[in-house]
């Protein structure tokens, strides 16, 4: 595959969503956001589990001029993730690295500290993978996951995705090396259980 073949828009990419759930409601992320999300780049446990380096840091001024390109892009979806009891951006889910001759993309979700483990992560996760296989025709939506981030993993694997193989020693950490699971879920899959796979306790509608 010629490597233009990977960066071509894809036009449906340009509508950016609002996705409704009971938890949470998935919106287009603005540079208004940029003060609610900051925690997710200055919280030392979630840098560790997301494996993110910083050696240059993120400051406001920076995320400021990225959230604001957001709305622009026509080859990635950048979502704001909103907790409907609150009111208050909490996260943000996003679609990226588009592979226009595979049909595919990659996924990464994150959460600013004190909204992780209430179930928030896993609604929002079923909302925008079942808008990428129903809105914009994906084929595979993937993602990798470390070695040190279980509950992660069990989040993904609550909505469909699967264990592909693992990515040896693929992040280096205060010193040790850290192992990635490479996970994705396919069309079929995600058409045959809407995100709700076999023991999740709810049949797809």
């Amino acid at each position: 595959m010629a490597d233009h073949d990977r960066d071509v828009p894809h036009p449906r990419f340009r509508r950016k969503p609002t996705l409704d759930g009971e938890a949470v409601l998935l919106r287009p992320v603005t540079v208004h956001d940029v003060a609610a999300l900051m925690p997710v780049f200055q919280d030392a446990q979630v840098t560790r589990l997301t494996g993110s380096h910083r050696e240059n840091g993120l400051d406001e001024a920076r995320l400021r001029a990225w959230y604001g390109t957001r709305a622009d892009q026509d080859d990635r979806l950048d979502l704001a993730v909103v907790e409907r009891a609150t009111g208050n951006v909490v996260g943000e889910a996003v679609l990226n690295e588009w592979d226009a001759g595979n049909e595919s993309c990659s996924f990464r979700i994150a959460f600013v500290p004190d909204a992780q483990g209430r179930g928030l992560g896993t609604e929002a996760t079923r909302l925008i993978v079942g808008y990428g296989f129903e809105e914009l025709g994906l084929h595979r939506i993937l993602l990798e996951v470390y070695a040190f981030n279980p509950r992660a993993r069990r989040v993904y694997e609550k909505v469909g995705f699967v264990p592909e193989g693992v990515l040896r020693d693929a992040l280096l950490w205060e010193g040790g090396r850290v192992d990635a699971v490479v996970m994705s879920i396919l069309a079929p899959e995600w058409f045959e259980h809407r995100g709700w796979p076999a023991g999740t306790g709810r049949t797809p509608s």
